[in-house]
């Protein structure tokens, strides 16, 4: 790789921060100029995030465009960095959405402009950080960055009751974080011994691999009490280092019953910090499922996944319910999140290739219609300023365009054929059906496509259909052009992902094959060899490592798959 590659990533998470450091030095007063620079910036990383989307190849090794040196080598942490085909997905949508984000709040936001838009900057890079981190302290330490940006935007600019919600999405997310903590250094002790300890993400992998293939061996043979060293404290301990893991990315996702902050955040959050939520870090925790917990345990994951897979397919039927029983447009479109993200989980546990696949298309599905959801509904609150569906009606007569785009959107998100939403459900729902699973949950996850059309053509109708019932509205004014050149994206992304998903597939599909393949190493009696699964990486030895030759379970391998 040439060295523009090596720190491409390097330039996209940290371009914001550069930008950031540029506002801070802007006087407070200059509004339009703290604007313009933090736009300026969210574009450029957007130029560079798109670049290093083209830059991964397809067939190429797992992770690309890797950079990796030592940080704290005494303590095994080096700082690493790359991409696999999911996360420099997810990196495309987040470089999408932060110029937009930027556009959306131009109106909205006019107090504290200046420290918003810092909030802005430091929350796309600690989001950019924890997608492409290959040294796993490294993701704890960007994950745990988010809560702090995230728990400002909505505190800080949000509604009448924001400091509640953001109290509670801090609280909620800091418990499960905490916990996983502790599993992340149990592991650091429990996968090498003292002097080659590290942090790197493909060293405890690797060395957990040949422990997992005894587990799911002895577990299809039913005698697994004979098991000594890794394999014996894998298989006492693995089960609660996987709900430590797990219940902090269900908390993210959010997975029922553990998703009551969602949609008080969501109502309280500005449009931008609604965005950001939805469109990405919701996503963290459908992504550390993905790479983390699952992975690591997948012998636990089989053991707790028909209890996961029930609560997956709970929050779908019970998010979708919660939608038809609401009047806050809001509070409805938050609940939709918790269906539409109970669609990525169940993917994720049908272990299939098509359920995978699925979950990762409806992952970027979710982010670009969530997030335009409310990016419209925002535009229309700052109008009407009211959240309730009674105080609308008939407003398809006097905002036209406004309403079009609403409709396409709302499409997306029901999933009708030839937009995106439609490539991933489906592809969960096949997956679901050829999973061992059983048929109930695809049946169950059916029902919930149903009840998401219901609700949101109701809404749909409440609002923008029938007699313009309410004087107030035959003065609003329809799109702007920033407001249109904002939606406009979204709009075109919906049509091209929906008509045209191949190219999107192609990077996401070596990445799946080799999600499902790790995740069936912990099926009882498992026939998938150790070699099949170990994970290869580029750079220097993990730090801690460089004086210890590389072996399966102690390092990198030198193949490349």
């Amino acid at each position: 790789m040439s060295f523009f590659d090596t720190h491409l990533l390097n330039l996209v998470v940290y371009l914001p921060l550069l930008f950031a450091a540029l506002v801070w030095m802007l006087p407070g007063a200059e509004r339009g100029q703290i604007r313009t620079v933090t736009f300026i910036g969210m574009l450029v990383d957007l130029v560079f995030g798109v670049w290093a989307y083209l830059r991964f190849e397809p067939g190429g090794p797992e992770f690309q465009l890797e950079y990796r040196t030592r940080w704290l080598e005494q303590l095994g942490v080096s700082y690493h960095i790359g991409a696999d085909g999911l996360a420099i997905s997810l990196l495309l949508l987040t470089v999408f959405l932060g110029p937009l984000v930027v556009m959306a709040s131009q109106t909205y936001i006019t107090e504290r402009v200046k420290e918003f838009h810092l909030s802005l900057l430091v929350l796309q890079t600690v989001m950019l950080g924890a997608l492409v981190s290959l040294d796993v302290l490294l993701f704890y330490i960007f994950w745990e960055a988010m809560l702090i940006p995230m728990y400002l935007l909505v505190g800080v600019w949000g509604a009448e009751d924001r400091q509640m919600a953001a109290v509670k999405f801090f609280l909620y997310t800091l418990a499960g974080s905490l916990l996983m903590l502790v599993a992340i250094v149990a592991l650091y002790f429990i996968s090498s011994t003292p002097g080659n300890r590290s942090f790197d993400y493909a060293t405890i992998y690797n060395s957990l691999v040949a422990a997992n293939s005894q587990i799911s061996t002895c577990m299809g043979t039913g005698d697994c009490e004979r098991l000594t060293g890794m394999a014996g404290i894998l298989y006492r301990w693995g089960p609660w280092l996987f709900a430590a893991f797990a219940l902090a990315f269900a908390i993210k996702v959010p997975m029922w019953p553990v998703h009551t902050w969602l949609p008080d955040a969501h109502v309280q959050a500005p449009v931008a910090g609604s965005m950001i939520l939805a469109g990405v870090m919701l996503k963290m925790g459908t992504f550390g499922f993905w790479r983390y917990a699952i992975p690591f345990f997948p012998s636990a994951t089989h053991q707790l996944r028909p209890f996961l897979a029930t609560l997956a397919v709970i929050g779908i039927v019970y998010g979708a319910l919660m939608c038809l029983a609401q009047r806050d447009i809001k509070k409805l479109i938050a609940y939709s999140s918790v269906s539409h993200l109970g669609y990525c989980m169940l993917g994720i546990l049908a272990l299939t290739a098509e359920g995978a696949t699925g979950s990762a298309y409806q992952m970027l599905n979710h982010g670009v219609s969530t997030g335009a959801l409310f990016l419209l509904f925002g535009f229309l609150y700052e109008r009407r300023h009211t959240r309730l569906m009674s105080d609308y009606g008939g407003i398809a007569k006097v905002v036209p365009v406004y309403t079009a785009s609403f409709l396409i959107i709302t499409f997306s998100s029901v999933a009708v054929p030839g937009t995106n939403g439609f490539v991933g459900e489906f592809l969960v729902l096949l997956g679901t059906f050829k999973s061992s699973l059983g048929l109930a949950f695809g049946v169950l996850a059916t029902l919930g496509v149903i009840l998401g059309a219901a609700y949101m053509l109701w809404m749909v109708q409440k609002v923008f259909f029938g007699p313009l019932t309410h004087r107030e509205n035959q003065g609003l004014s329809d799109l702007s052009l920033r407001e249109f050149a904002t939606v406009l994206p979204f709009l075109i992304l919906v049509l091209v992902m929906g008509l045209m998903p191949q190219p999107f597939l192609d990077r996401i599909n070596p990445s799946t094959e080799r999600f499902v393949t790790r995740a069936n190493l912990g099926a009882p009696g498992s026939r998938v060899q150790a070699s099949d699964v170990r994970i290869s990486v580029m750079g220097l030895p993990p730090a801690g490592l460089a004086a210890v030759p590389h072996s399966p379970t102690t390092g990198p391998l030198a193949d490349r798959r």
